[in-house]
């Protein structure tokens, strides 16, 4: 492939990888239009791989094909760093980035091997408690920050634990915002911590079974309150760390607001998950509203 090809190709790739931000992602990708022009291609590429590997289950007709996919990247990350070229547009996108932008290796792995982790549970498993959802939210979202502030060259131990306490946030909200599809698909609530579903009356029994009813709805509603309320100390904790976190790194951070939408719309709904509401516009907000206020958190240097 003469250079004049490569670099089309590599266009085209990077093209792909901002596509399924938008279409699949959007609330994400309105914040990395917010980034500086340097960080863009890595954070649209690690974003990409994000949406490959978090909608591997959804679309695959069968499970067990959802699974293979993941594993696929999983391999495909070993060959990106061993520069070996792979005929997917993601991919493609990585390879270039990882090698210009020194992206470490395990955070990709680790994000990866997350979701292979969540595929091959048992339909009804759940966490036992929430803090196995926080390490699954840092292992899936926190990642991506972190390999966003590497791109940008940022080295910050306070920028680190911000992105990490983000992540958190925004993963925690985003299952709980999934519960209604997943119940839809699975007929269950997996994403539930066993130990919360049993403190609010959800937990049934059956032959030494235990699985997640809906039977309460108001028990539902005060689950999920615990879930955001996680999610909400971890978001007031990123802030705490604002005056300490350099400047540079705060547009990095921006995806503090989408979790601060989402969780304030769960407020108004009552942290009632099958609210209409929540389905609304951009994670319950209207469109231009939300643009708004991220614009107005970037102008001033805020997350």
């Amino acid at each position: 492939m003469n250079n004049a090809s490569a670099s089309s190709s590599l266009r085209a790739a990077f093209s792909h990888c901002v596509q399924q931000v938008r279409n699949y992602d959007y609330h994400h990708y309105l914040c990395l239009l917010e980034l500086p022009h340097n960080m863009r291609k890595a954070a649209f590429a690690v974003r990409a791989l994000n949406v490959e590997t978090a909608r591997a289950m959804d679309v695959a007709s069968d499970p067990r094909i959802g699974l293979m996919r993941l594993v696929w990247w999983q391999e495909a990350i070993d060959k990106i760093y061993a520069n070996k070229s792979i005929e997917h547009p993601t991919a493609q996108a990585l390879l270039s980035v990882v090698h210009e932008n020194k992206i470490s290796k395990a955070w990709l792995k680790r994000s990866v091997e997350a979701r292979i982790n969540d595929a091959r549970k048992e339909i009804g498993d759940a966490p036992e408690k929430i803090e196995d959802l926080e390490k699954y939210a840092e292992d899936t979202m926190s990642t991506n920050l972190y390999m966003t502030l590497q791109a940008g060259g940022i080295r910050s131990t306070a920028a680190d634990h911000a992105a990490s306490h983000i992540g958190k946030a925004s993963g925690l909200l985003l299952l709980i915002k999934s519960l209604p599809y997943h119940a839809n698909r699975n007929r269950h609530f997996s994403y539930i911590p066993t130990e919360v579903a049993a403190k609010h009356g959800l937990l049934v029994k059956h032959g030494g079974q235990a699985e997640i009813r809906l039977d309460s709805r108001e028990g539902l509603s005060e689950a999920v309150f615990e879930m955001a309320s996680v999610a909400n100390v971890h978001l007031q904790k990123a802030r705490d760390l604002a005056s300490t976190v350099p400047a540079e790194a705060h547009p990095v951070l921006l995806p503090a607001v989408p979790a601060q939408v989402l969780l304030d719309s769960l407020r108004r709904v009552n942290f009632d998950v099958f609210d209409p509401r929540l389905a609304r516009g951009i994670l319950g907000m209207p469109p231009l509203l939300y643009q708004l206020k991220l614009k107005w958190h970037s102008w001033r240097g805020k997350y």
